[in-house]
């Protein structure tokens, strides 16, 4: 095969479509943007390349497929084309893989095909991850692409923790189980949290917690997740944004049959208009801390709910585990809320966790530990990298066949 280094990562939404291009001899952009309004009026791509002016057109994409040939002409402009030698590989990612595919997988006809099988437990995101995939084989038909998927990296949950405690035929012929998400977030900053602390991941115990607009957490025991907070859909775990996390599941059957709700109703509300949005009416945390502080009582209840999930699930993964040897924060929440760390980590100074209040207040965009050199936990921020993940799952394998 080619001696190219680069990988293009695509992430493909229903209206979107957000790619990097990284060169994998140094894990550097070469080049990253997105599409977005895809189908719709004032369709927009902004393209940056690694040593250039970021650039943006405003125009109408009618598809995924002008979207990709527009991406593509940005980077041939960059001299980094989809024909250049250089690029060995796309890598796409896909949300849902369900049991079957529990590595990175280069895609064939039927890999598709399977991907779309998965469609009724994964509506809202493999459709349009497939379609991403679809025009990406039809623009470079020859070039090797390779699915990583966001459930993989929770596969090793042993079948106590997958199993929902439902009638196990009903659950095996409807695929009802565990599946978890945001792995390759979880995977990615597992091992960087070990090379932070400088140990091997295969030694190290990590409670991981991914705290973007969607949120979730994992317990990981040295390098293999044995525990996660999403489930069947990524609706399940932690308060988030917009979705409410655990529920009773007697709720659904009660605002069914009292409060005459739909079933598409009720998905609705506990996707779209719960978490944080739901109970104070915002789900940017920012304006949620600034809110809490300047005394309003909805947004104080929002936060407090919120790092009360929190602290129920670092100390559920702390039993899980048994010992802890590093809690790592990620994503937009998780590296930038200084309160929701110390809120999280608050009182729990005899399990060994303990924050150094001036590192933990300390804005930087590098893996650092913000907790004191004697506590028994490390307590770490760690930025996650998603995309790199894809390009190094991706390049690798590419490079064993």
């Amino acid at each position: 095969m080619s001696e190219g280094t680069h990988v293009l990562v695509l992430n493909a939404g229903s209206s979107s479509v957000k790619y990097q291009l990284i060169d994998m001899l140094d894990g550097s952009r070469r080049a990253a943007g997105l599409v977005e309004r895809i189908g719709e009026g004032g369709g927009r791509l902004v393209h940056t390349p690694h040593d250039g002016e970021r650039r943006e057109q405003v125009q109408v994409f009618a598809d995924h497929s002008a979207a990709l040939k527009a991406v593509a002409e940005e980077l041939a402009a960059d001299g980094l084309g989809l024909d250049s030698p250089e690029l060995v590989a796309i890598g796409h990612r896909v949300v849902h893989g369900g049991q079957r595919f529990t590595a990175p997988t280069l895609i064939t006809d039927e890999v598709v095909a399977e991907v779309r099988r998965l469609i009724p437990v994964a509506p809202l995101h493999n459709p349009a991850n497939i379609t991403g995939i679809e025009v990406a084989r039809a623009l470079r038909p020859d070039l090797p692409q390779v699915a990583v998927f966001d459930t993989a990296f929770h596969a090793t949950l042993p079948e106590h923790a997958a199993r929902y405690a439902i009638d196990r035929a009903v659950a095996d012929e409807h695929r009802v189980r565990r599946y978890g998400f945001h792995g390759t977030s979880h995977q990615y900053v597992s091992r960087a949290t070990a090379r932070l602390l400088g140990r091997d991941p295969a030694e190290v115990n990590v409670i991981v917690l991914h705290l973007g607009n969607g949120a979730s957490a994992s317990a990981v025991a040295g390098g293999v997740c044995v525990e996660t907070s999403m489930g069947l859909t990524p609706l399940e775990g932690l308060v988030m944004g917009t979705r409410s996390g655990d529920v009773d599941p007697g709720l659904v059957f009660h605002l069914h049959r009292v409060g005459g709700m739909t079933v598409d109703e009720i998905d609705d509300l506990l996707n779209r208009r719960s978490g944080l949005l739901g109970l104070c009416g915002d789900n940017d945390m920012r304006e949620i801390m600034r809110r809490a502080e300047e005394g309003d009582p909805d947004a104080r209840l929002a936060f407090d709910a919120y790092v009360h999930r929190l602290r129920k699930y670092l100390g559920a993964y702390y039993a899980v585990l048994g010992r802890v040897d590093a809690i790592a924060f990620t994503a937009g929440v998780g590296e930038n809320a200084a309160p929701v760390r110390a809120a999280a980590c608050a009182g729990l100074e005899e399990l060994g966790i303990e924050l150094d209040p001036e590192l933990n207040s300390v804005r930087s965009g590098a893996a650092r530990i913000v907790s004191p050199p004697y506590a028994r936990v490390a307590v770490a921020v760690v930025p996650t990298d998603e995309e790199l993940e894809i390009a190094q799952q991706a390049f690798a394998l590419v490079r064993a066949a």
